[in-house]
């Protein structure tokens, strides 16, 4: 791979060429925030664009056929988070909380309708494509109407005995009002006509579908022959709603899903304890306000309607799908049919080149710092690392953050371990992880049962950065050593997002790392720190401070590169810093897996910056941020996006990397392996639409050429890293 200093930027702008997406109108909608002259980018808008490049991976034929299906289910779930999270901007723009002005009512009704449009484009390529292409393999979902009758009695015996006696119908009326629903639950919705054994008229009826229940059954193989096919819970559910109403007629019916806002919220300042709140409040997380409405495409005016009132949700919140309700749960048919043929090659991943396998990490360490590019090297590296620790007798103390980690962790079974053989443990537990919240308290009690000292940050901010340290004692003298990620400490993502592991024991370095552990311990005066940056304090004013550095070197002529790669990009000062750092002639690559709300390649505004996204088969996660002015540069790691919210309300950390040939090997597999993406990139176009880079062909000519002109290769960041680290497992 090339130096980063050799890349010709006119030459990978020539490279971003290809074919325009389009996800219903999403091209038309590009609503903008205006921040002095720069107009950016809608960030919700951005979060669906970065959907529906997901959802363009569930279109390529060329992916195994139970992959395409998982991207599917990935879109469908993230979707559901979206909506669970950014309620706020999907309440009516008919009733809304607040007065909106034109610009907000604009906004609202672009987000609806490419939400819309998204949905639909899902549906489209479930029943038209991809169901299609399973069947001509002898895998099918039968519906009602397509099975045989020796099918028929096989599911209504399944019906009789596993499904009815946990089904519990609930008639509407004065003493049994609409009932509580969970968010996301499967449910159906019916009219009967006909009066009750008390000879009354109440018609609507809900049938709420145990959690408990498969959503797919597979039919024996004496009814299947040589295919694999399946039945839906809803199915079965529907082909025998009239035995839950004997003596009543059904009519109308559908299947609903109700979809509810479901961010924690807890007023930390008002609370003793909380961890006690908090469990408090994931009792309520499933009965938040409604936000969105799905049903199935054939429900009747009146039941939607009837819907709409009893949720109070304007027509716009109301999605109409022509399938499953609940794309996410057709998973298991990836774990039933479970055939390698239509599944990516099983990757296994190589143990870090730079860990020792025999001896000592902690003497390994003293030569010089390890780097671990996960999921390409193994996360196995880590739980080496705190393996030797909790195992060594000279190890004093352990100290670790805890965001995201799992209901089952083999690292947290790693630190019980260590208490019980008498090392001070010190874990950092992080509470309001969005949806992480349960599995985080049950480690922190676990924890607390056994001994360790478990603190739960700083009221009012998330501790989102990771770390652990270790205290050894070495002879007369005490040497600490770090772990340092840009990725949280959980084995089971560390197979699927891409990381980066920076294990040191640099005293100033790991003098840092002491210090903000101690700084979210006894939050006492703001530490003084040596290489270390960290957020709420100084994290964003040093990044500009950066960033405006570069730009005047530019201003002077010298020639100066930004390159920076992470999730997310919305954080508006550091946007104007890089804006303005553009036009004072730095040259910007920005590489923004999901929502960007800075533009680019806007003439006379951003023509110095470009943006590309890569989608690939592991989820980019790791943030990396290049600085160069002439032949003087820096390269920092982070936990932080450039989100307003990792700068101002997170504890995030950024570290210097300032061995060379760490330094270089990030930037090549990194940022240049990314630039030259040609296979999973899309580029950002300066009217705000993505674009699939392709490779350019060659111009036919009628000249004869004197030296054939060859394509240019196809290169795929991930599995050029993937065959590059293959090669040394």
């Amino acid at each position: 791979m090339s130096h980063i200093r050799h890349i010709s930027l006119s030459h990978l702008n020539n490279r971003q060429v290809g074919k325009q997406m389009t996800i219903g109108n999403l091209s038309k909608e590009t609503h903008i925030h205006k921040s002095n002259r720069v107009e950016w980018l809608d960030r919700d808008l951005s979060l669906l664009a970065f959907n529906a490049r997901v959802l363009d991976w569930a279109k390529r034929p060329e992916v195994p056929l139970l992959e395409r299906l998982r991207y599917l289910c990935i879109v469908s779930s993230n979707l559901d988070e979206f909506f669970e999270v950014r309620a706020a901007l999907h309440n009516s723009v008919e009733h809304p909380k607040a007065p909106l002005d034109a610009a907000g009512t604009h906004a609202q009704h672009s987000l609806s309708k490419v939400a819309h449009a998204l949905v639909d484009e899902q549906y489209a390529l479930y029943n038209d494509v991809l169901m299609p292409a399973f069947a001509k393999e002898g895998v099918r979902i039968l519906s009602h109407g397509d099975r045989t009758l020796a099918q028929h009695q096989w599911v209504k015996s399944f019906f009789e005995r596993e499904v009815r006696p946990l089904l519990l119908p609930v008639g509407l009326d004065p003493a049994h009002p609409f009932p509580q629903v969970a968010n996301k639950s499967l449910n159906f919705i019916v009219r009967l006509s006909g009066k009750d054994a008390f000879g009354r008229d109440n018609e609507i009826a809900i049938v709420k579908v145990p959690r408990s229940l498969p959503r797919l059954i597979p039919l024996p193989e004496k009814l299947s022959g040589k295919r694999q096919l399946f039945v839906s819970i809803s199915s079965v559910i529907r082909a025998h709603l009239k035995d839950l109403f004997p003596g009543r007629e059904v009519g109308q019916f559908s299947q609903f899903r109700v979809t509810r806002h479901s961010d924690l919220s807890v007023d930390e300042e008002d609370v003793k304890n909380l961890r006690t709140a908090l469990r408090q409040g994931l009792v309520h997380r499933n009965y938040g306000q409604a936000v969105r409405l799905e049903v199935s495409s054939g429900c009747s005016e009146y039941l939607s309607e009837f819907l709409l009132q009893q949720f109070e949700l304007p027509h716009s919140a109301l999605y109409r799908v022509h399938g499953p309700v609940n794309l996410v749960r057709l998973n298991q048919l990836i774990d039933l049919v479970d055939n390698p043929k239509w599944l990516f090659p099983r990757y296994h991943p190589s143990y870090p080149q730079q860990m020792v396998t025999n001896g000592s990490i902690f003497e390994r360490l003293q030569s010089g710092d390890v780097m671990i590019h996960q999921p390409y090297e193994s996360f196995d590296g880590v739980l080496a690392f705190l393996r030797e620790a909790v195992r060594d007798p000279d190890v004093l103390a352990i100290k670790q953050t805890i965001y995201r980690t799992g209901a089952d962790s083999s690292l947290m079974e790693l630190l019980r371990e260590a208490v019980q053989r008498g090392k001070e443990v010190t874990v950092v537990v992080e509470l309001k992880a969005r949806f992480d919240e349960e599995a985080n308290i049950n480690w922190a009690e676990k924890l607390e049962y056994i001994g360790a000292q478990v603190v739960y940050g700083v009221v009012g901010l998330k501790t989102h950065a990771k770390m652990l340290l270790v205290t050894r004692r070495e002879g007369r003298s005490i040497r600490r050593y770090a772990h340092l990620s840009t990725g949280n400490y959980n084995p089971r993502t560390a197979k699927l997002y891409t990381d980066l592991s920076h294990i040191t024991c640099d005293p100033k370095l790991t003098q840092d790392v002491e210090s903000v552990f101690n700084l979210l311990a006894n939050q006492s005066k703001i530490p003084r720190l040596n290489k270390l940056m960290i957020a709420p304090f100084q994290l964003q004013r040093s990044l500009i401070d950066k960033v405006e550095k570069t730009a005047q070197a530019a201003a002077q002529g010298v020639a100066s590169r930004i390159i920076l790669k992470m999730n997310t990009l919305t954080d508006e000062k550091l946007m104007e810093a890089l804006v303005h750092a553009g036009q004072a002639g730095v040259q910007i690559d920005l590489i923004i897996r999901g929502a960007c709300m800075l533009p680019a390649q806007r003439p006379g505004v951003t023509d110095n910056i470009r943006v590309r996204s890569i989608i690939g088969r592991f989820l980019e996660h790791s943030r990396v941020f290049y600085f160069r002015t002439g032949h003087d540069e820096s390269l920092y790691l982070s936990s932080a996006d450039w989100m307003n919210r990792n700068m101002l309300r997170r504890v995030e950390l950024a570290w210097p990397v300032e061995d060379a040939a760490l330094r270089q090997r990030v930037i090549d597999e990194c940022l240049v392996a990314y630039l030259h993406d040609n296979v999973d990139a899309w580029s950002l176009n300066a009217d705000g639409q993505y674009t699939r880079v392709q490779p350019i062909k060659p111009k036919r000519t009628s000249i004869k050429a004197a030296q054939p002109i060859t394509p240019v290769p196809l290169h795929g960041a991930q599995a050029a890293l993937m065959a590059l680290y293959a090669a040394k497992s």
